[in-house]
Order: structure tokens, then sequence, then C-alpha cells
């Protein structure tokens, strides 16, 4: 299969030799759990890519989401370098591969944006900034993620914010969107809440605005964003392998991102829990990489 066009029709390097202001990487595969097949998730990134193209020739026409161009009518200063290599069950290897490549970005500086890939990537995506500490997390998703292991693995898609929680480097993590029923126990609950984590429900957001959930990040920190598809509504995020009626819309997550860029500072940004295999007609690939459009603007315009 061919691979997608670069998002955006970005470049994989800035032609003037300027440093990029963010670097894009996919990466398929993270850490599978025995007897499973990450392999649906892993055509995610270039399915975003592939959905932007339509826009690719409107990068500089005029935003609503960000009020202005995409770049702000500065030059371009985002790149998609490609996917980082990974491979299906080869756990311990795609960890340190993401790990690795995340710390190169941060050496730029640039921030990095992930396109996972089930949301095992956003372990060593967070683990790559233990130098660059301290971050906040603001997780968007429908669960807490906070399993200690299931069927023996500790780094699987169920437990990214328990291991981020063990991270010297993260000073806090707000987690958003929560909703329904997931894998979590009473067990990991009282682990979340013990360790100081924020929750904010779904339902606080559609009662009280995303102030429900910016209130609780330092104003100043620097944060990284981690975005589970499966925190939006499956009405314009169908292509997610958990459907669960009642998530945040489009508009209170691109208003997250945006009140985050005023209060704070993303200091990086995965998107991951995209499906293809369950998507209609493109529509949560379109929504993907309209999100991924509201994190550059909103990182551009961080200066």
């Amino acid at each position: 299969m061919t691979a997608s066009p670069p998002f955006l029709g970005f470049s994989d390097r800035l032609s003037d030799s300027r440093i990029p202001c963010a670097v894009i990487y996919g990466a398929g595969h993270g850490s599978t759990y025995p007897g499973k097949d990450s392999s649906g998730h892993a055509l995610a990134a270039d399915a975003i890519r592939a959905a932007s193209q339509d826009d690719v020739a409107l990068v500089e026409h005029w935003d609503f989401d960000l009020g202005g161009p995409l770049f702000d009518g500065k030059p371009v200063s985002c790149i998609d370098a490609g996917d980082i290599p990974t491979s299906l069950h080869d756990n311990t290897g795609n960890r340190a591969r993401i790990a690795a490549k995340i710390r190169e970005v941060l050496a730029f500086p640039a921030v990095p944006i992930l396109l996972g890939g089930d949301c095992s990537v956003t372990i060593p995506f967070l683990a790559g900034f233990a130098d660059r500490g301290p971050v906040w997390i603001l997780q968007i998703d429908a669960h807490i993620d906070w399993r200690d292991e299931v069927n023996g693995e500790r780094h699987g898609y169920s437990s990214p914010m328990r291991r981020a929680s063990e991270m010297p480097h993260v000073a806090g993590i707000v987690q958003v969107g929560l909703r329904s029923v997931g894998s979590a126990r009473l067990t990991d609950i009282e682990a979340a809440r013990h360790y100081g984590s924020r929750f904010v429900t779904a339902r606080e957001v559609h009662s009280q605005g995303v102030e429900a959930a910016l209130q609780h990040i330092p104003e100043g920190a620097r944060v990284v964003v981690t975005l589970d598809c499966d925190g939006l509504d499956p009405g314009i995020m169908p292509g997610v392998a958990g459907r669960t009626p009642g998530g945040l819309t489009y508009t209170q997550v691109i208003d997250l991102i945006a009140g985050l860029g005023r209060r704070a500072r993303i200091a990086g940004f995965d998107l991951v829990e995209l499906y293809p295999p369950a998507d209609i007609d493109g529509l949560s690939a379109l929504t993907a990489a309209r999100l991924l459009v509201n994190a550059i603007g909103t990182i551009v315009r961080q200066g």
C-alpha cells in the first residue's frame, strides 16, 4: 500500500534551514497486548494525512477556528517527518524508538506531535520528556487508563496515565471527557485519586464549559496534551474501537486546545486511538485532521 502524502502537504524539512516550531511523526504500534492485533490502529496516521489533502491549497486561507490563517501570516513552520518505524509486538523496541525520536524533536527545540496508533504510544511519548520537565498532562479521553497491567503487559493501552503518574518529570494530570464504563476498577479510581489526578467528566464540560478542566492547569505550565479519539462523541468520531455516547463536541475540544494555549504552553501533542476500520465515510479522519490543525495553529501562536 502506498503511503499517504504528508499532512497538509508539509515538507519533511524547512527549505530555509529554520528550526520548525512543530514536528509531526506517526507511530503505528506501541505495546500491543499478547494475542491482540494493533494493525487497525496503525492505519490512523495515514488516514489523517489523507483527510488533510483537500486543504493543502488552503493553508494560507482564513481559518475561522483560529481567527486567521494557520500560520498567522508567517511562513510555514511545521514539518511532517514521516513515521517512526514500529512493528507489531516489538513492544520494547517500539517504546525505545518513539521515546528517542521525541527527545530528538525536543532538542531542536520544537513541539513534537505524534499520531498513533493506540494510546500505548503515549507512554514512550511522555517518557521522551524526561529531561524536559516538569510537564503537566491534559488527557482528553472517555477512560482514565490507570490499569497497572493487563495480561502481564504494563505498557499497553489501558495503562498510560498510570505509567505517567510514575514519571518524576510529570507534575500533574488532568483527565477530561470521562464517561460511561471502561476497564477501570475501583482500585484504579482510588489509585488515580490518591495520586492527585483531576477528573473532569464529559457531563461537567457540557454543563460548565471547558473552564471546568482548564482551571486545574497552573498558569504558565508546560503541558503535554494526549487526545484519545474516543474522548469525542461518536456522532462526530465514530472511528474508534469503543464508541461511547455523550462525548465532547468538536467545538469543546478546540476550545480546550485554544484555552490551554492562552493559559499555559503546549509542549507536546499526541492524537491516538483513531481506528479507521470503524470509520464512517472518513468522518473521523476528517475530524482528527481538523483537531490537528487547531493544535498546530495554537502552537504557532505561542510564539
